[in-house]
Order: structure tokens, then C-alpha cells, then sequence
């Protein structure tokens, strides 16, 4: 028998390996698994290139428990060890097989790739072990069986083997505190996250845990769509199906696989959770992609597979750098391809799954440039005669009417009234009701100058006031009807702060509306959405009241002013109140008064009959 110290700087090494390396002591399952793996993946890279036969029926890996021993043991059928290489491999922390092995024998074969990466795994095996045993014996002819083993300190045996088939057997000795690992539900568990989508049968208790190739290795004509979302439910089983999805395969500049899917947004959506899941030549290793994804893309759901993504010394999560960024940005291509295809050949279907799409498309606007760049031309909205066009086409429609502006509201069913105004002339309007379209606006106007967007109360259009009926006529104080009534309306309101004008509307059934500066309107919907609660600053108030010479109620108001100067006040306050319903002006402090107020003038009007 031969001793030896582990080749390391420190003797305090492997402690530090144990403790600190790993943050999840589930990994060391991940590890030793992913390392028998990669046993076999040589072996089989070997067999061609070495010409010897190996037989895929001969070719896996098994783990089993043994509660009374208290161990748990993997088997792999794979290239095995000789002497030197265990004190190579294994002897040396930090010295990676894999790495070595991969300069030497480049394959062109995807499915034969390597896992390893820093030669550290197999130490994780002394997170859960107070002893760890290897039997092993090289593929090599002539080899002989090796048996090494140590109990997590610097020191180490190693000697003659007993094993007489070709492989690895690692032996944990569990530690009593992580006699949870001897429970067949808690490894399953573990294997089935990290392990499931491994080249290789991998077997628990001899139940095999892996059953197929993950769908990111065929090529998108080989897929089909059931394919797919089978492929989705074994990710998400309990999500309703995807909308559709991207199918990502890059070779350069970097190596890149995997399936992105557009989720179904439902009421109970979590925005906020990124389930992109992360693979590193099919190991699991994060359910979240955050530092990979563009912000914009959280809300995608899928998995990406891709060597040559930077990981921590764990492989635990992904470490930023250049290549990150390029593979968030690539992505990120990708993702518009898809969606401005589907516009271009489907545009029916593309506007079926607008409400869940949306939001990545207006989030990707004001966070990325580039992503604008590629995607302006498929933004679309929904405009008040049930049509759905995008930016450009509603500028080209409204040139002649609305030159460089697009007229929009907030709101399906408000405005009734003042909507039909901007359809008899012919006139676009959009609907921009997402929590997001206020800065969108003004973001696309900062892009497209001097395009401007006006929502439809901004301002009173030349186009909507029909000179021919324009109450002109002077009294003998010089004072035009339009000024007499404005005034009065003024005085019925009380209402220093408000101005009020009186105009000639072409549509007689607008009793009045109020007109608001787009630039004020937009400035208090930023101050109310950051700046709620108490210490508030206070909200710009300054809006005009134009009522409508045409409309009779206005008109009847008017001409009671002298014979029943009440009744005509509180009509004035309830047109008042009908504009501020409409058009959303309305505290909700102020319902009560506005029911009592409309109440006593139906009374009154009932006295009269």
C-alpha cells in the first residue's frame, strides 16, 4: 500500500472546497453524476478513434443507497482509471480531466460532448461524506483495478482494486448530518432537476431517471409542434400551453442551443419570476437567466443550453462578462425575427397574441435601441373602429387630417361622444390603456420628430366647430352669445381656477368636454404615480370646460338663467359632472355628491310636470 498528500497549495484546501464552494449541498449528486458522464462520453470518443467496440446496451450509469451501510453509490460504465491518472485526477484539486481530454480529442460529435469544466466535483462528494471510496479500473488493456479513498483531509490512500469491469464506483460514506440523502424520493428529486436531460441512462434503485434527448439538440425542421409542447409540459406541467416559440441554435461566435417560449399571461402571471432555465452541455445548473436575458425577456419561459457560458466554480450561476452580453443580445435578434415573420406571413394570429406579448415588445423599446430598431415596425395598436394598425400605417392614414400626430385615448369605453367626433372627419384614434404606453409615447416621439401624440381631449380640432352655426350675434355691450354663455357657465361653476369656453361643436349631442394640455395631463400622471400617498407635492389642476352652443341642455340652462336661476345652475353642474364622468375627471370622493346633485335635479324636473 502507498500514501501520498494531495498535490494542493494550502492544507487547508479541501475544508474550504467542502464549506464554501458549494452553496447547495444537492450539487454533489450533479457533480458526481455529471463526472461518470463524461466517463462515458470518452469512451465512447475513444472507441473510434482507438477502433475497439463498445456497445450502447453496456454503457450506463447507476446510483444506489444502502440505509444500513449508510452509503450511496455510483457506478458508471465508462473509461475508468488507471493508477496514475487517479493520482492525477483526483490527487491534484483543481486539475481538470475534462479540460485536458477535450484538447486532446476534439469531436465533431454534439452528443458525445464533455461536462466537466474545473476538475472540482468530485470533492463535492465530501459536503455529505465523512469517507469517500473509489474503485475503478481502466478501459487501457492490461490495466489493473485501483482503489483509492480518504476521509476529506489533506491525506489519502491508495492501493489495488477489486473491481473487474471496466469503470468507476465512487462510495459515500454519509455524514449523520446529511442523512436526508439516503431517502430514494430526496435523490430522485435531485436527479430529475439537474440530470435529466444527461446523454447517458442514468438509474436510481434501478429505475432509469432519463428517458430522452432534450428537444434543443434536434434542429427546428426535425420538431414538430406537439414535440414542442410536450417538451413544454415537461419543463412547466402545471402552465397552460405556450402562445409559440423561438428555437435557438448558434455556432458562432459562440455556442448556443435551446427553446424560448412565449408563455399564456393569465390574472396570477408572476412578472416578476424569470423560469428561463440554464444548461451548460445539458446539466442543469439555474432556473434563472437574469444576467443572460435582457429585462425585457423575463417573461419568456424555456431552457438554454450553451458551453460556453461563464460559470462561477461551481457551476452554480452565470458569471457577466462579454460573452453574456452577446448571447442576451443574439437572443434578443432572435427573438424579433420570430415575432416580425409571424407579423409578416400571420398577421391575424400576431394580433391574436398581442395582450401577451405586448409587454415585451413596449419594454424592449425604451430599454433597448437596437431592439426598437428591428421591432418598430410591428407595433401595433388597436384604434376605436376595431382595426389594429401599426404607427406608421396610422400617420400615413390621418396625413392629410392629423399630419405628424396620432390622436389616441386611454380608455374603450369613455368619450363616447367625443371618439365619434374623430371618426366623422375620418380620423384614427388609438387606444393606449397599458400601464407602460405613457413613457412608450414618449419614447416614440422622441424617435420619430416631430411626430407628436395627443389624447383626443388634448384640444378642440378646427374640424369639430361648425362656423355656420357660431353664436356670433353682439349684445349691446359688444359681447358675442358664445362669450354671454361662457361666462354664465363660468359663474353657475363657481370655479375660479377653470377656464370655460363655449364653442360650436358639429355634433349637436356633446353637451361639453374638457380640454386638457397634453404636457400638463402627462405631468400629472407621472406626479400621481410617483408621488402617491401623503406629502404629496399638488397636482397641476389647470383645464378648460368648453360647452357646446349646439347642445340643448347647455341651451336650456342658458335660457333659464332669469327664470329659474337655480334649476339652471344645477344643470350647469350637472353637465359638469356628465363631462367628468366621461372622460375620467371624476374623484371618487366626489361619486356621493354627484349622486345626491343629480337626484335633487331630477326632483326639481319632476315638480315641473
Amino acid at each position: 500500500m502507498a500514501t501520498g498528500k494531495l498535490k494542493v497549495h494550502s492544507e487547508n484546501i479541501l475544508p474550504i472546497i467542502k464549506k464554501w464552494l458549494y452553496s447547495d449541498k444537492d450539487i454533489f449528486l450533479r457533480e458526481l453524476v455529471s463526472n461518470s458522464c463524461d466517463a462515458i462520453s470518452k469512451l465512447k470518443i475513444l472507441s473510434s478513434e482507438e477502433s475497439f467496440d463498445v456497445l450502447d446496451k453496456d454503457l450506463q450509469i447507476d446510483v444506489k443507497i444502502d440505509k444500513e451501510k449508510k452509503t450511496i453509490t455510483i457506478t458508471d460504465t465508462g473509461i475508468g482509471m488507471t493508477h496514475d491518472e487517479v493520482e492525477k485526477y483526483i490527487a491534484q484539486v483543481a486539475f481538470s480531466g475534462a479540460e485536458e481530454f477535450i484538447e486532446k480529442y476534439k469531436s465533431k460529435d454534439e452528443k458525445e460532448q464533455i461536462i466537466g469544466h474545473f476538475g472540482l466535483g468530485f470533492f463535492s462528494a465530501f459536503m455529505v461524506s465523512t469517507k469517500v471510496e473509489i474503485q475503478t479500473l481502466s478501459y487501457q488493456k492490461d490495466a489493473k483495478p485501483v482503489f483509492w479513498t480518504s476521509d476529506g483531509s489533506s491525506e489519502y490512500e491508495i492501493d489495488a482494486g477489486t473491481r473487474d469491469a471496466r469503470g468507476t464506483e465512487i462510495t459515500l460514506h454519509v455524514s449523520d448530518d446529511s442523512l436526508e440523502y439516503l431517502e430514494e424520493k430526496k435523490l430522485e428529486e435531485i436527479l430529475r432537476q439537474h440530470c435529466s436531460y444527461l446523454p447517458h441512462p442514468i438509474y436510481l434503485q434501478e429505475k432509469q431517471i432519463n428517458h430522452k434527448d432534450p428537444l434543443w439538440m434536434k434542429s427546428a425542421s426535425e420538431c414538430t409542434d406537439q414535440e414542442y409542447l410536450d417538451f413544454y409540459r415537461d419543463l412547466y406541467p402545471s402552465d397552460p400551453e405556450p402562445l409559440f416559440w423561438v428555437h435557438l441554435n448558434v455556432d458562432y461566435p459562440f455556442h448556443l442551443k435551446g427553446i424560448l417560449f412565449f408563455p399564456k399571461i393569465h390574472k396570477r402571471f408572476d412578472f416578476q419570476n424569470n423560469s428561463v432555465k440554464l444548461f451548460c452541455n445539458r446539466v442543469f445548473v439555474s432556473d434563472n437567466c437574469k444576467d443572460l436575458l435582457p429585462d425585457y425577456l423575463m417573461v419568456l419561459k424555456g431552457a438554454i443550453d450553451s458551453p460556453d457560458i461563464p460559470l462561477n466554480v461551481s457551476r452554480s450561476y452565470l458569471q457577466m462578462d462579454k460573452t453574456v452580453r452577446s448571447l442576451g443580445q443574439h437572443i434578443s435578434k432572435k427573438i424579433t425575427q420570430k415575432l416580425t415573420s409571424l407579423f409578416n406571413t400571420d398577421r391575424d394570429k400576431f394580433i391574436s397574441y398581442w395582450t401577451d406579448i405586448e409587454m415585451i415588445l413596449k419594454l424592449g423599446i425604451l430599454q433597448d435601441e437596437k431592439f426598437y430598431d428591428r421591432i418598430k415596425d410591428i407595433l401595433i395598436w388597436k384604434t376605436t373602429s376595431s382595426e389594429w394598425i401599426t404607427t406608421q400605417e396610422c400617420l400615413e392614414r390621418n396625413s392629410e387630417k392629423a399630419k405628424d400626430t396620432i390622436y389616441y385615448t386611454t380608455e374603450e369605453k369613455s368619450e363616447p361622444e367625443l371618439i365619434e367626433l374623430y371618426k366623422d372627419k375620418g380620423i384614427d384614434v388609438i387606444f393606449t390603456n397599458s400601464v407602460i404606453d405613457t413613457p412608450l409615447i414618449n419614447s416614440l416621439e422622441s424617435k420619430l420628430s416631430p411626430v407628436t401624440f395627443k389624447r383626443i381631449d388634448a384640444a378642440v380640432m378646427d374640424s369639430f366647430i361648425d362656423k355656420s352655426r357660431e353664436k356670433t350675434v353682439l349684445d349691446t355691450d359688444g359681447k358675442s352669445e358664445s362669450a354671454n354663455i361662457a361666462e354664465f357657465i363660468k359663474s353657475a361653476l363657481d370655479m375660479k381656477e377653470l377656464e370655460v369656453e363655449a364653442k360650436s361643436l358639429t355634433s349637436d349631442s356633446i353637451p361639453a368636454l374638457f380640454v386638457i394640455d397634453e404636457n400638463t395631463r402627462r405631468l400629472r400622471d407621472f406626479m400621481m404615480s410617483h408621488s402617491a400617498g401623503e406629502g404629496a407635492p399638488p397636482l397641476p389642476q389647470k383645464k378648460t370646460f368648453v360647452v357646446n352652443t349646439n347642445n340643448k341642455l347647455v341651451h336650456k340652462a342658458y335660457l333659464l338663467r332669469d327664470k329659474n336661476t337655480e334649476l339652471s345652475h344645477d344643470l350647469v353642474r350637472q353637465v359638469y359632472d356628465l363631462a367628468s364622468l366621461s372622460q375620467r375627471e371624476l374623484d371618487a370622493d366626489a361619486i356621493s355628491s354627484v349622486i345626491a346633485r343629480n337626484t335633487k335635479v331630477l326632483e326639481k324636473l319632476a315638480e315641473l310636470v
